[in-house]
């Protein structure tokens, strides 16, 4: 049994939860909250921790799972926990993620941890898949598109700015820019070419709307580079239509063969999710299989889905593996 534990009780935390109670080899041994845990029943019945309590569980887990947003929360958190814990995180601002990595390897290593950041679908499943299909097709190019469905990372990102009350955000393919990629014609596209971003925002009364919107747009790293568009609704209109968090994407690599380059190929892998958080999380919870697996050979330091073993994923037996899914 993997002892597990989560950092962090919302979206993303309920959707390891579930995921923990699908899988028969794994224990939930506890969930820890910044908020007061007196106040929070646990939907599987597991108990509810303060987040202060952490480092007297020190020993008693085998692998952390970080709960908590890219933005603000994981930059911190991530390597504070890995000088103790064996631990995961779901960190998803691309730009950051070598700084990152540096960070929580050096925590991890001083601690004689193993830390796995950036897990997910992606970063996670599609960086793998790019990994795979830029190796068997060097000669050609990959596509990265996301949605239509609401991004966590993002909609996070929004509720951190000043008179945010709640907000969703929504990433939106363009098709134009799809068919072109499909088509294998290897199209140049900017950032702005392949997706929008549309935000709907519940604001505290009174708030500078203007200065809201401004500063969603023009955020580094999230918007800037998008055509962005700020929807402010209600309260009320935000439960009723935008209570699921739906999500999905498509990685797709176009490339030649032969000796004139006269052959073209295309390789998609897409996803369609109904639950973002519960996708997510059932995800990181294959992952903290691996990274108890490889912890208990002594590896250390901080690792990336890239070094992580297929096999290790898997509550299977190497002879059944190779016998059910080879």
């Amino acid at each position: 049994m993997t002892k597990l534990a989560i950092y962090g009780y919302g979206n993303l935390g309920k959707g390891v939860e579930s995921a923990s109670l699908q899988s028969p080899d794994m224990e939930l041994v506890g969930i820890f909250t910044r908020r007061d845990p007196t106040e929070i029943k646990s939907i599987s019945g597991a108990p509810v921790y303060s987040a202060s309590d952490i480092s007297s569980f020190k020993g008693k887990i085998d692998v952390l799972i970080i709960c908590g947003g890219s933005a603000t929360d994981l930059p911190g958190m991530t390597p504070t926990l890995a000088k103790d814990f064996n631990v995961i995180d779901s960190f998803d601002t691309h730009a950051n993620i070598p700084q990152h990595f540096a960070t929580v390897d050096a925590a991890a290593k001083s601690g004689g941890t193993l830390a796995l950041i950036s897990s997910g679908w992606d970063p996670g499943l599609f960086s793998v898949n790019r990994l795979y299909a830029s190796s068997i097709l060097p000669e050609g190019g990959y596509y990265t598109f996301w949605g239509r469905g609401v991004s966590q990372g993002h909609s996070d990102a929004i509720r951190r700015i000043d008179g945010v009350v709640d907000a969703r955000q929504y990433t939106i393919p363009i098709d134009a820019a799809l068919d072109a990629v499909r088509s294998g014609s290897m199209p140049n596209l900017t950032t702005r070419q392949k997706h929008l971003r549309e935000c709907f925002v519940v604001a505290k009364e009174g708030a500078d709307l203007a200065s809201i919107e401004e500063q969603i747009k023009t955020m580094p790293n999230y918007f800037a580079d998008y055509d962005t568009t700020v929807h402010f609704i209600t309260a009320e209109e935000m439960k009723r239509d935008h209570s699921e968090l739906p999500h999905g994407g498509f990685v797709i690599h176009t490339g030649k063969t032969g000796f004139n380059k006269e052959h073209n190929h295309v390789i998609e892998y897409n996803l369609k999710l109904d639950s973002n958080p519960e996708f997510t999380g059932s995800v990181l919870v294959a992952y903290a299989r691996a990274i108890n697996k490889m912890a208990e050979r002594g590896q250390t330091g901080c690792v990336t889905v890239f070094d992580v073993a297929p096999a290790d994923l898997s509550p299977l037996g190497r002879e059944e593996i190779i016998k059910t899914l080879l």
